[in-house]
């Protein structure tokens, strides 16, 4: 009889041990872990973020100073590189988890969108794209760079606003004074530098130049608070092929836009003299083409990547990063004049990104400290995932 209630407790206690690692092993991951993989991910959005937008911003301007005049070829070359990432499709298979439900395990077929709103959504986006595209590249053509670096950075303020009444961004000492600190940076530039940009132009073309660009600033930063709403409301999905869905199909009509534009405007007609005539010759015309294409599609995905890792004001913040670092790879690559201006101007971008980025890391170790009063748990269970 001992015996046999000896050996009861024993089989009663191999099923407490067995059900221990069952019910924890609904954590995929360890939490530190994914926390490093969080790291990893942003950090690689940003280098793909401000490498691209740089890289871009510089072959646009190589191709206004060799003799490219095209608007709507500028245009076209914003979005039409988007076939690039087509390969990463087959690479990043579509994956079932739900990031914005309460539930984490929630299967993405109960949630997934209907068709013919993702269709609606990628047809207007790709329309808000193509008209913000054609605004910069009016822009980049009648302006200064300089000027045209001041106006970039008043998306900042507006990406405030709309990320206020859009996606409940609260604002803090911390990134109020990384948005300033940011769009001080790129004014001294404005203000300071000398004249970079297209010279001999009228009066008339200089606003419509401002007025596009201000209208761009605003436009782009509608399209990053819009963004954000939609990976919460309606894609809710926080995988790569999510990111990659938002950039490719909106890209594809933006593209399909463009040449409706390129041909309904005529400039079609004056691609074979402006190749002919370009400073550096055709090879170099096309390959300037070419990588100004990729480079976009590059920074693009950072920059969707960053509105689906942390918010659009953060995309925002970093892209605004990049407008003090133009000038300074623009006197390495087209042997323009440095100054103490330039150098400041760099510092104060460099303070304001640390101090976003000080504010983020207070809000994770305030939600780590409300995590672990709200949902303590044993170190042993921690320990088996």
């Amino acid at each position: 009889m001992e015996i046999a209630q000896e050996q009861h407790l024993h089989n009663t206690d191999d099923r407490k041990v067995s059900q221990r690692p069952t019910r924890v092993t609904h954590q995929p991951q360890h939490p530190r872990f994914r926390k490093y993989k969080w790291w990893f991910r942003v950090s690689l959005y940003i280098i793909f973020f401000l490498v691209g937008q740089s890289a871009a911003t510089l072959l646009g301007r190589l191709y206004f100073d060799n003799g490219g005049n095209s608007k709507w070829m500028a245009t076209f070359v914003q979005s039409a590189g988007f076939p690039v990432l087509i390969p990463l499709l087959f690479y990043f298979p579509t994956q079932t988890h739900a990031k914005f439900t309460n539930d984490p395990h929630n299967d993405f077929s109960k949630t997934k969108p209907k068709f013919f709103t993702l269709v609606s959504l990628y047809i207007a986006f790709g329309l808000l794209l193509t008209g913000d595209n054609l605004m910069y590249s009016y822009g980049l053509l009648y302006l200064p760079l300089s000027t045209y670096s001041l106006l970039c950075a008043t998306q900042l303020g507006f990406n405030a606003l709309f990320s206020f009444f859009f996606n409940s961004q609260k604002f803090t000492a911390f990134i109020f004074n990384s948005v300033v600190l940011l769009t001080i940076s790129a004014s001294l530039l404005a203000v300071h530098a000398e004249s970079e940009g297209p010279t001999g132009l009228s009066k008339e073309k200089h606003i419509i130049g401002f007025f596009c660009t201000l209208g761009a600033s605003a436009t782009f930063s509608l399209y990053l608070s819009l963004v954000q709403l939609s990976f919460e409301k309606v894609i809710k999905r926080e995988t790569f092929s999510a990111v990659l869905d938002m950039q490719l199909y909106p890209s594809f009509i933006a593209t399909c836009a463009c040449v409706v534009g390129l041909f309904a405007s005529g400039e079609w007609k004056t691609l074979d003299k402006e190749m002919k005539e370009y400073v550096k010759g055709r090879v170099s015309y096309i390959m300037t083409l070419l990588w100004t294409a990729v480079t976009w599609q590059i920074s693009s995905i950072g920059m969707l990547g960053l509105i689906v890792e942390v918010s659009s004001l953060f995309s925002n913040v970093i892209g605004t990063l990049a407008l003090p670092i133009v000038p300074i790879l623009a006197v390495v690559f087209f042997h323009d004049k440095i100054n103490g201006v330039k150098f400041i101007a760099l510092l104060l971008a460099v303070w304001g990104f640390v101090s976003y980025l000080y504010q983020h890391y207070l809000d994770d170790k305030k939600a780590k400290a409300d995590r672990s009063d709200g949902l303590d748990v044993s170190k042993g269970e921690v320990e088996i995932c």
